[in-house]
């Protein structure tokens, strides 16, 4: 594999819009305002990835601290760089932990998206910016959400486009976001804004804002049930950045 003919995923802006929490406090807001950014339109690949364990040997897999990832880390590629022939480089990266996915989107002038940010950008429809009214999309969605992972993943970007030029956000692998464990927070937590809050759970919810979102409840329960150093099968990552 040539890491030079690694083409990576333009970011396409997403406007600002308003993110409505499946679950919240007693005392948070209802509506989390969220500022234009610009997301990259597929997850990353283990081309893209390549290059980076490549410039920074300390996010190789023998090299890696035991802190920013557990065991399985990149237990599918066939070395430290070498994803191997099960591992193609247009597939997307798997088997990476929270803190190696950060410090990829740093290493890109980027970071990972929130949770606010991945969600609003994830609402939106194939022709409609509600998807709640596209009903392609919403088959699309439903179909994925109560499939099994399959054994070979597809490449990174193969799937169709929402309106903003973003794939693969419902249809390949689940991602990681920079808040993914924060969903439930108390006051003092949000109100922190080092490492802890990003990490942070809290102990219940008053309700959930749309119960007939199940793909949702999903993601919350994946999220929630997720650790910063934890590698999995089918969870990867996509970057974003301010404008």
């Amino acid at each position: 594999l040539c890491a030079a003919a690694v083409v990576a995923s333009p970011l396409a802006p997403i406007p600002a819009g308003i993110y409505r929490p499946l679950f919240r406090g007693e005392n948070d807001a209802k509506e989390i305002p969220v500022a234009a950014f610009s997301l990259a339109t597929a997850p990353v690949t283990n081309g893209e990835f390549l290059e980076f364990v490549i410039a920074n040997p300390q996010w190789q897999r023998s090299r890696i601290k035991r802190l920013f990832a557990d065991g399985n880390y990149l237990k599918n590629w066939a070395g430290d760089t070498d994803p191997g022939p099960q591992s193609n480089a247009a597939q997307p990266v798997t088997w990476v932990s929270w803190f190696a996915a950060k410090s990829y989107a740093a290493w890109k002038g980027g970071r990972l998206p929130t949770t606010a940010e991945w969600e609003l950008a994830g609402a939106v429809g194939f022709t409609q910016q509600d998807g709640k009214m596209d009903a392609e999309f919403l088959k699309a969605v439903a179909r994925w959400y109560s499939s099994p992972t399959p054994a070979v993943l597809a490449d990174a970007g193969s799937g169709r486009a929402n309106l903003y030029g973003i794939k693969d956000m419902h249809g390949l692998v689940w991602e990681w976001t920079s808040d993914f464990n924060s969903a439930i927070v108390t006051g003092d937590a949000r109100g922190d804004n080092g490492l802890e809050r990003q990490l942070f759970c809290g102990a219940g919810s008053v309700g959930a804002s749309d119960t007939s979102n199940y793909p949702a409840f999903m993601r919350f329960g994946f999220r929630s049930s997720l650790k910063a150093s934890y590698t999995v099968h089918n969870l990867g990552f996509r970057y974003a950045k301010t404008p």
